[in-house]
């Protein structure tokens, strides 16, 4: 035991195991949600959902232990939501990447952030990037998987006349979701512990009684609720690197989301989180920041091999932090507790889009609250910023928004005669673009 508080110094920072312990498990609770929801929204690129669930876990287990031994900081690691989202359904479905391609995407950008944790780069990078990009591009991410989640569960369909409307209130699926929409706010409002897992589990259960497909239920019977994990075969090593040099052009502008989505996930997180447990110097730096952003790039490398999408600090690792945690002890409980995940498999398969909806909508929300921090009044903030957001889920389609976002902020830097306040990464944010969309019209 002396070995490990010399090593770990949970003493020296205020806390014991017994502490820790329960921060690790406060910590899981309130991010379990993503053991349903991303192998739910992953396996629509075409992906088994069983061996998504053990990637899932595999994934938060490798990036929560590193992050624990090698940072001792109390943050949980997992595969990030908003990257899957955009994997799934702007990658796959809407480009027509092969998964595996997407895979190798995501892998590359791995290696990619861990040159930019290594060096000053993302110093440069993090400067570069104008606030109002940053915010536009997240906000149009939550959007998008509030979009998403409601269309998934049915309560958003289409309409010949209207594009879009609400499902038919008839239908005891669609009535399961607007209770779902209702009941886990009040959840999250009253900061009961693990308010996102309790909503999916609850509505999981009720969906056992709710009519579905004709002859069906909402929630289909698990065939066991305990069971050996099943290893993900189909998607272990299975990025193809050939694909993705072969459309090296084509992946550009998604390259840059993932580094930049990893990137700023990774630093708000470790901002929030380090200033909520008073870890921080008192030159207001972060203890061990480096190897923190290591560990997230490791855990996106070895993330897509194994089979899921970028994987990042969790921002619910707060609510550990609130709990008393202070090390990496913290995030190796959170570990072990994905570890148990791996032989409940049967049960997170069989979760129905009814319930992760709401979940996806408190999510999506969530993302979008940096747009608090921006003044609306001036139209060089406000432009940008409502087109990549309304860009993004009109045309479902990130990187539309994206585009024009950047294409607005560009002009409208310039027609107020502030060119010189445009940085390098910006001009060269819009040259991608426009190469991406030449290269694509040219290939439709």
């Amino acid at each position: 035991m002396s070995s490990i508080a010399g090593y770990f110094k949970y003493a020296e920072r205020g806390s014991s195991v017994r502490q820790e312990v329960i921060a690790g498990a406060t910590t899981f609770a309130a991010m379990a949600y993503i053991i349903a929801v991303n192998p739910a929204i992953m396996s629509q690129a075409g992906m088994d959902r069983g061996e998504l669930v053990i990637a899932t876990a595999l994934a938060a287990i490798f990036g929560s232990v590193l992050m624990g031994l090698s940072a001792n900081l109390p943050l949980a690691v997992a595969p990030a939501m908003g990257s899957n989202v955009i994997f799934t359904f702007v990658i796959v479905k809407q480009m027509g990447v092969p998964w595996q391609g997407a895979l190798a995407m995501v892998c590359f950008t791995g290696f990619v952030f861990l040159a930019l944790s290594l060096s000053k780069i993302r110093e440069k990078v993090a400067k570069d990037v104008p606030e109002v990009l940053k915010i536009g591009i997240q906000a149009g991410v939550g959007t998008l998987i509030v979009f998403i989640g409601l269309r998934g569960a049915g309560f958003v369909v289409a309409n010949p006349s209207t594009y879009i409307a609400m499902g038919k209130l008839d239908s005891p699926a669609m009535l399961l979701t607007l209770f779902g929409l209702l009941l886990t706010p009040v959840l999250v409002v009253r900061k009961i512990p693990g308010a996102l897992i309790i909503s999916i589990a609850a509505l999981t259960i009720i969906g056992f009684f709710i009519p579905g497909a004709p002859g069906k239920m909402v929630t289909a019977t698990p065939a066991s609720i305990f069971a050996w994990p099943k290893f993900p075969a189909s998607t272990f090593m299975a990025a193809d690197f050939g694909w993705l040099f072969s459309h090296f052009i084509i992946a550009l502008p998604l390259l840059f989301y993932f580094v930049c989505a990893e990137f700023f996930s990774t630093l708000g997180t470790l901002i929030g989180c380090t200033g909520a447990a008073n870890l921080r110097r008192p030159d207001g730096s972060i203890p061990n920041a480096t190897a923190a952003f290591a560990t997230d790039a490791a855990a996106s490398i070895v993330g897509p091999l194994l089979g899921t999408s970028v994987v990042t600090a969790y921002i619910e690792s707060v609510t550990g932090v609130q709990a008393g945690g202070r090390t990496g002890l913290t995030s190796l409980t959170v570990a072990a507790l994905f570890v148990v995940s791996l032989f409940l498999w049967p049960i997170f398969v069989i979760v129905p889009p009814q319930a992760t909806a709401p979940a996806l909508v408190l999510v999506g929300v969530l993302m979008m609250q940096g747009l608090a921090r921006i003044d609306f009044s001036d139209l060089m903030n406000a432009i940008p910023i409502v087109m990549t957001l309304l860009v993004t889920v009109l045309t479902n389609n990130l990187i539309n928004g994206m585009a024009l976002g950047t294409f607005s902020y560009i002009l409208l830097t310039m027609a107020a005669g502030r060119t010189r306040d445009i940085t390098g990464v910006v001009w060269g944010l819009g040259v991608v673009f426009c190469a991406f969309f030449y290269v694509t019209t040219k290939l439709m």
